[in-house]
């Protein structure tokens, strides 16, 4: 099975708004679990966010600061799963090379598993 090799992406930034990265061969060791959970959470978060907007886009007499605060918090909550999305994205299975004959790239029978 074919890995990208290359640093996963961590779900909170570094001093001054960098990136973090994690370069490891060990998905369980604490720090990818830690960033794991903190995915998770992000997650849940965006979605009980998006739950809400949904009510405060309903209500048609929403202040206009409410709004604004709630695509700010929108706007937070995007940059997060976008985040994870790319993380996520570079840490799956590279496609392995067709066979002779074959139409197009195949995952490892692992990936569908």
């Amino acid at each position: 099975m074919t890995l990208h090799n290359e640093l996963r992406l961590l779900p909170w930034q570094g001093p001054e708004g960098n990136p973090c990265y994690l370069s490891t061969d060990d998905n369980s060791g604490h720090l990818s679990r830690l960033a794991d959970t903190i995915e998770a959470v992000q997650l849940g978060m965006a979605t009980e966010l998006l739950e809400g907007a949904a009510e405060a886009l309903g209500d048609e007499d929403a202040e206009p600061e409410e709004l604004r605060r709630l695509a700010t918090a929108l706007s937070e909550a995007l940059h997060e799963v976008l985040r994870v999305a790319t993380s996520r994205g570079h840490r799956l299975l590279t496609p392995v090379p067709p066979h002779e004959g074959d139409e197009g790239p195949r995952l490892p029978a692992a990936a569908f598993g």
